[in-house]
């Protein structure tokens, strides 16, 4: 794997490769700006303009969006009061009223600073963290990775937000839509209905950009402009902190940084909830508690840098053991299956020239970004005035184009709108889209492993049990499915109180 370390570093500094991290620095920051999108729909849109491009470089380009967006989400949330990304909620706080202020372009260089630190803490973290795990899954056969293929998908089930059993049936649907098309083994169509289009399954890509963007489209349309806040429209100030702002932030920066890679890790998490966490964590340890919400730089470092931070730990899970650490990671495992690459435990040896290519994108990228933060961020407050009528069908326009130019194929047309169609019924019915991505991606590694477990196994459904490590991961999806079901939580409620009356009736008869 040593050898794959540099190769990958070869790559990254190949001139196409880093002029298309820095194009898509770019893109994520305009995108990250717009209020109401999301780094997810980002990528999931940019996805079709990857397949002219080597698999490293579309993956470069693809992290480096990633990271973008994420900062990008801020600019929107300090001058608008409305986050342009979910991560950058917790920004608004105090972000916004440095900017009523008129000290935008401090809290704008404050949160590009920390974002920077956020990010290279991460892409530490996931150039050493990621290949140690890799070589732990090197014996790792089909038995194994249809338990890590289980665990992935009862995780992002059972984390997601809102109803837990809506999530978990937003997960199996996923896993039954990857069954359409020809059975791996046997090569019988299935669920097909005698669509040709059909026979090759249902394309991963257009699934995507039908799942978040056509609801973000229709969303922006029907609200409008409502609830945008108090606009600050220019900055006047200066944007970098001096040496001595720089130290002070520093310790805020690097704590943010920390909570940021350990939310990440944890599957089903995202930016949003390491920045509140954060947040939080940097108010406790301030010394006066009151001046945030008022517009205090420590209010803008730490969401900052851990929202930043979360796409290198999200990302550690996503290579190392093909379990997605966040929809948007779950989008750029799609990257990879644009490619061919099927994403899974074996990504490290199997496609190592590749995976460490994109674990050295995430390091320049971050980079890349405060480069290109430092050039662009005032240009960028251009596209927060566009309205969001404009934006709306804008993104029905691109997400066409984009589903389109996959196989030059009307059908993909269809099945993109099919799919935004049923985003839209998710949203309706608020059932989480995070678990039916991940059910798309690890549907087809359950399909396979499992037919080649069962012939190892003969057809006996003990060989996941004999297995000790497959028997181990298989006990600990059980126990997190088990432990965010409704009935879980009643008998953990149940026994509180029981034990509290036991305590209540024992102190009175002493």
């Amino acid at each position: 794997m040593e050898g794959f370390l540099w190769i990958g570093l070869a790559n990254v500094l190949d001139p196409i490769n880093v002029a298309a991290i820095f194009a898509g620095a770019l893109i994520g920051m305009f995108v990250g700006a717009m209020p109401g999108l999301s780094a997810t729909m980002a990528i999931a849109l940019l996805l079709p303009l990857t397949y002219s491009f080597r698999p490293e470089t579309g993956l470069a380009m693809l992290a480096s969006l990633y990271l973008a967006a994420m900062y990008g989400g801020s600019i929107s949330a300090i001058l608008l009061r409305t986050p342009g990304t979910p991560a950058a909620a917790a920004t608004v706080m105090d972000g916004h009223p440095m900017a009523r202020k008129g000290q935008a372009g401090k809290a704008l260089g404050l949160s590009l600073t920390a974002s920077l630190i956020g990010g290279l803490l991460s892409s530490v973290a996931l150039l050493t963290v990621a290949p140690a795990l890799g070589r732990v899954v090197l014996n790792f056969g089909p038995v194994e990775i249809f338990a890590v293929a289980v665990l992935g998908i009862t995780i992002i089930g059972t984390l997601s937000q809102g109803s837990t059993i809506m999530g978990l049936f937003s997960g199996a649907l996923g896993l039954l839509l990857a069954t359409v098309g020809m059975d791996p083994t046997t090569g019988t169509p299935r669920f097909t209905f005698g669509i040709l289009d059909l026979f090759s399954g249902i394309n991963f890509t257009v699934a995507l950009i039908g799942l978040f963007s056509i609801p973000q489209a229709v969303r922006l349309i029907v609200e409008g402009n409502r609830g945008s806040g108090e606009r600050v429209s220019n900055i006047g100030d200066r944007m970098l902190p001096t040496g001595r702002e720089f130290v002070q932030l520093l310790p805020n920066s690097i704590r943010s940084g920390f909570i940021g890679v350990v939310t990440g890790l944890i599957p089903g998490t995202g930016g949003d909830t390491a920045s509140w966490f954060a947040y939080n964590e940097a108010k406790r340890f301030a010394k006066n508690k009151a001046e945030f919400g008022t517009g205090t730089p420590a209010g803008v470092v730490a969401p900052e840098a851990a929202n930043n931070a979360v796409v290198g730990g999200a990302l550690i899970p996503t290579i190392a053991l093909g379990i997605p650490g966040s929809s948007s990671t779950a989008v750029l495992l799609g990257g990879l299956m644009v490619h061919g690459i099927l994403p899974g435990p074996s990504l490290m040896t199997d496609y190592g020239d590749v995976t460490y290519t994109l674990l050295w994108a995430v390091l320049l990228a971050n980079v890349a970004l405060f480069a290109v933060g430092i050039l662009f961020t005032r240009a960028c407050v251009a596209v927060t005035r566009i309205p969001n009528r404009v934006v709306g069908p804008v993104i029905v326009v691109l997400s066409v184009i984009g589903a389109y130019a996959i196989n030059n194929s009307m059908f993909d047309i269809g099945l993109m709108i099919a799919f935004g169609m049923l985003g839209l019924a998710f949203d309706a019915f608020k059932i989480p889209t995070p678990p039916l991505v991940i059910g798309l991606i690890l549907g087809p590694i359950l399909d396979t492993t499992l037919q080649q477990s069962m012939l190892i196994g003969q057809n006996n459904w003990m060989i996941f049990l004999q297995n000790p490590i497959s028997a181990t991961l298989l006990a600990i999806a059980l126990l997190s499915a088990l432990q965010a079901t409704p009935l879980f939580g009643w008998l953990g409620r149940s026994m509180k109180r029981a034990t509290a009356g036991k305590q209540v009736t024992t102190g009175g008869t002493e």
